[in-house]
């Protein structure tokens, strides 16, 4: 049978656009010889649609798409993700579904069996799980219908699964010979390896093919990146879907071609490519064409501008130097050479004359105090000032660019730098955004050099450096990952090494920092555990690793 996999980007609630997206990809697949035609997970109302789905007319519209897909399929089968209505009572009103479209109408529907509900999922706040699984027929073959997750609980995978259930293995016994697999897993670092392992796992295992159409693209905080897959049923990979773009992938399990090698592109290209998207989508499913950035002549506000010229074009960035008395000559060429190296439009607005306008506004009130981190916020704050200014005015989505490092510690200013409307490296440790540059820098300069090598600095006061307030990024980098992202106690990190002051200092940094990461503005997720709809902290709280 030959199949086709649609590798699509969906825009959470456009039912118009997902509708005929889905269509033009079932035509030009069926065109090419498609016997059955997959496409991935709630992809006609886009995901994740979290609260929206608990509205009416939201699901009234999904239903109404799926049927009208219905009636655009002929004798070449569609399998598409929705969102239908429950009718078994006690239950929550709604499943994840696939409809098996038919010659015009749903022959066949199934519900997702396994509802993740961690880190960024929450599946089981919306919808009551599928009770019950059996294969379908369709040309000789018994076909396994699965959606995401429940085709990740192999018992021999993981060394601890989240379910009693195995979908996959009851699809099996009920005398399924083909996985096929429905798919909205989103990305982070790793991610495409991880999952493609656990699929060839399956699939040699369980001894018949398993194919997946996987979604691509940006969705708020969420990276989706195809990377769709077939592999037969000795576990050998048929067919790979490029990652980070829309594809059609074609796949014949009657003649397959020779095992592909997956062969991934270094570590900062992926991350490259997945911040690029994101940046991407947020843009346009928000309606903009247009971002700015402030651009300080450091490391951090350098990576994001790339990064952004790469995804929307250079004549639709603007890079913004907003000096201060503090600001150096060289950090200012360094901003001007990189607009130039990037081709984007770059102004220079001092924020000088307004500091000390507001400087002047406070001197009575604060009088006899000494000058310190207020007076160096107000630079930052007033940066933010313009930086709204010009959105308002011209209409161009802010960047903020404030790294994890940063994030996680508070080494940044609320209402200053952090003012935006999107984090793009919010998820990017600083030690990784030094790689990320030397990699884009790979042919030639494109990031200044002086800006790799300069001690990093907020230039807020004279002869500022981050390490002033900060352990080396080395250092304060190991301790994030360790304590953030895999939740490792102060305890175990001093056994491992780590100074005890220093990790006390860190921790403490991290907890009271809760508070302005609540008013950051959504970061691109790249990591396994980010700030943001996957950690859920308290704000008001007290607790303390103790070291």
């Amino acid at each position: 049978m030959k199949l086709a996999l649609l590798q699509l980007d969906a825009t959470v609630g456009d039912f118009p656009a997902n509708t005929r997206a889905l269509i033009d990809a079932y035509h030009h697949a069926c065109a090419q010889g498609a016997e059955l035609v997959v496409a991935p997970e709630l992809f006609l109302c886009g995901y994740p649609p979290r609260d929206l789905i608990q509205r009416p007319d939201f699901v009234a519209r999904n239903l109404i798409a799926l049927n009208d897909v219905a009636v655009a399929t002929g004798a070449v089968p569609l399998c598409v993700g929705y969102v239908d209505h429950n009718s078994k009572r006690p239950g929550k009103p709604l499943l994840n579904a696939a409809a098996f479209l038919h010659e015009g109408r749903i022959a066949h529907r199934v519900a997702k069996t396994l509802l993740p509900t961690y880190d960024v999922f929450d599946e089981d706040r919306y919808f009551e799980p599928g009770d019950s699984v059996a294969p379908l027929e369709f040309k000789g073959h018994k076909i396994a219908l699965t959606i995401c997750e429940d085709i990740w609980n192999d018992e021999d995978f993981w060394p601890e699964r989240r379910y009693r259930r195995d979908p996959v293995k009851e699809l099996i016994a009920a005398g399924a010979n083909l996985v096929v697999n429905l798919s909205a897993s989103p990305w982070h670092r790793g991610k495409e390896k991880t999952r493609l392992e656990m699929l060839r796992k399956v699939a040699r295992d369980e001894r018949v093919p398993v194919v997946q159409a996987n979604a691509v693209g940006g969705n708020d905080e969420l990276i989706f990146d195809g990377h769709s897959v077939a592999i037969d049923a000795h576990g050998d990979v048929i067919a790979l879907a490029p990652g980070f773009r829309e594809e059609i992938l074609m796949v014949d399990l009657d003649a397959p071609a020779p095992p592909v090698l997956a062969e991934w592109p270094q570590d900062e290209e992926l991350l490259f490519d997945a911040l690029c998207l994101g940046v991407r989508d947020y843009v346009r499913k928000c309606g903009f064409k247009s971002v700015a950035l402030g651009l300080s002549g450091g490391i951090d506000s350098a990576l994001v501008a790339v990064i952004a010229a790469h995804a929307l074009g250079p004549d639709h960035v603007l890079g913004v130097a907003m000096p201060s008395q503090y600001s150096s000559q060289h950090s200012l060429d360094d901003a001007a050479a990189l607009a130039s190296h990037l081709g984007i439009r770059y102004e220079v607005i001092p924020v000088e004359p307004a500091v000390a306008a507001v400087n002047a506004q406070l001197a009575g009130i604060f009088a006899g105090t000494t000058p310190g981190v207020t007076e160096e916020n107000i630079q930052s704050r007033l940066r933010g000032v313009i930086m709204m200014a010009i959105s308002n005015k011209f209409n161009p989505l802010i960047l903020t660019t404030g790294n994890k490092s940063e994030m996680a510690v508070g080494y940044c200013t609320l209402y200053g730098d952090m003012c935006g409307a999107l984090a793009v490296i919010a998820d990017v440790l600083k030690t990784e955004v030094y790689a990320l540059a030397r990699w884009i820098n790979r042919e030639r300069e494109i990031i200044p050099a002086s800006s790799l090598i300069k001690p990093p600095s907020a230039e807020l006061r004279p002869n500022q450096t981050d390490q002033d307030s900060l352990p080396p990024y080395e250092v304060l980098d190991a301790i994030l990952k360790l304590y953030v992202v895999d939740e490792v106690s102060a305890e175990e990190l001093v056994k491992r090494g780590f100074n005890a002051e220093i990790v006390r200092d860190v921790i403490n940094k991290i907890t009271f920092s809760e508070y302005k990461r609540r008013q950051a503005a959504p970061g691109l997720k790249v990591s396994p555990r980010a700030f943001g709809m996957g950690r859920r902290i308290p704000v008001a709280q007290r607790y303390k690793s103790q070291a």
